[in-house]
């Protein structure tokens, strides 16, 4: 189904740097898509200084009031913060953000989603308010994080949704949940293969969202501890080369969430565990797909291939999103695929109005 609408750490060596000329035109539609999130009030945004303490959260000045009341449950190793909207005698959804992003990246749809849904949406161990925990970055120590929280909280089967990383848990629960927890599982643009170090198909994060992610973790640091924001930006300004114009001005790097003020309620040690292999080394992504137990829709947004490098632009490229349909398939589960070509990877945030369409119309069938 075709879907169409009615965008220095210090002086050390940068290991982001290459010989391309920065001014050539082929840089000119990946800088494009990167200046609304490398200009001035980036700087003003990230500004803070390096977290010190390796268990502490970001300080309290980062965090923003938003229109949905927060809400903490203790899990046992974390504290997850969420929020919930609509009434409890309407199907429940579970909203898993990407990496970098918090739940409020999600405000404007859950607005449209609360109409006919009761919605939740947490935010991830080490994003947002909840729980940093070092050395803890898996898919297993966060798919069951929400095996908690739909137990704890939600206490019904619910319908999940989640984005880039987030997506990639979606498929984890839709594989892995406790029996009758899921009804069916969204899996929004995510970087399913092209997250691994070692996929059995296609990409690799080293050629996709991979270098972003160092940077990252170069830059900024685990709990932030470098906290250089100028060597950041000037490294993912290097990096700045061959998106699609459709991921549109000021979207995230392509295969992440989030904006500005989230990337600062985000550890960056969880994009280190991507790009070291450590998050997904005991969740083989062709293992989980084979093990799904409910009905998926998989949306595939903006991407392309690189001509220069042959590197994937993107979350996930036509080829493995047809791998993850033969593995979903073969399981025995129904797979919507709903091609979204000209959407931006966080398009629950850039179009929130067309995400829940998309997402409610199918839900409902469901549910």
């Amino acid at each position: 189904m075709r879907q169409n609408r009615p965008a220095e750490a210090e002086k050390a060596e940068d290991p982001m740097a290459d010989s391309t000329d920065d001014n050539s035109e082929p840089n000119a539609p990946r800088r494009d898509v990167l200046k609304g999130i490398l200009g001035a009030p980036v700087v003003a945004a990230f500004a803070s200084p390096a977290f010190a303490s390796p268990n502490e959260q970001p300080p309290t000045d980062v965090f923003k009031p938003h229109a949905y009341s927060e809400q903490t449950v203790d899990l046992g190793e974390v504290k997850m913060n969420y929020v919930v909207a609509g009434s409890p005698s309407k199907p429940a959804i579970l909203i898993i953000p990407a990496q970098t992003e918090s739940w409020w990246g999600y405000e404007k749809a859950i607005k449209v989603l609360e109409k006919d849904f009761q919605v939740y949406a947490a935010d991830l161990r080490g994003q947002g308010r909840t729980t940093w925990t070092p050395r803890r970055y898996t898919l297993d120590n966060m798919g069951n994080d929400l095996v908690r929280f739909i137990d704890i909280v939600i206490k019904r089967p619910v319908i999940t949704t989640g984005c880039s990383s987030g997506g990639v848990l979606s498929a984890w629960l839709s594989a892995w949940a406790k029996p009758g927890q899921i009804r069916a599982s969204h899996y929004e643009d995510p970087p399913l293969f092209a997250s691994e170090t070692e996929p059995l198909y296609g990409h690799s994060i080293k050629q996709a969202a991979g270098p972003f992610l160092e940077a990252f973790g170069i830059y900024l640091g685990d709990q932030w501890r470098v906290g250089n924001v100028p060597g950041l930006i000037a490294a993912l300004q290097k990096l700045g080369r061959g998106a699609p114009p459709s991921l549109g001005a000021g979207a995230p790097p392509p295969g992440l969430g989030g904006s500005p003020a989230s990337l600062r309620e985000y550890d960056p040690e969880w994009g280190r565990s991507f790009v070291q292999g450590l998050v997904a080394r005991s969740c083989p992504h062709d293992v989980m797909l084979a093990q799904v137990k409910v009905p998926v829709m998989f949306t595939h947004h903006a991407r392309s291939i690189d001509p220069k490098t042959g590197g994937l632009v993107g979350a996930i490229s036509d080829f493995q999103v047809e791998k993850v349909r033969e593995l979903v398939t073969s399981a025995g589960q129904k797979f919507e695929l709903v091609d979204c070509p000209d959407a931006a990877h966080t398009m629950h945030a850039a179009e929130p109005e067309r995400f829940a369409k998309i997402l409610g119309d199918w839900a409902k069938k469901q549910a």
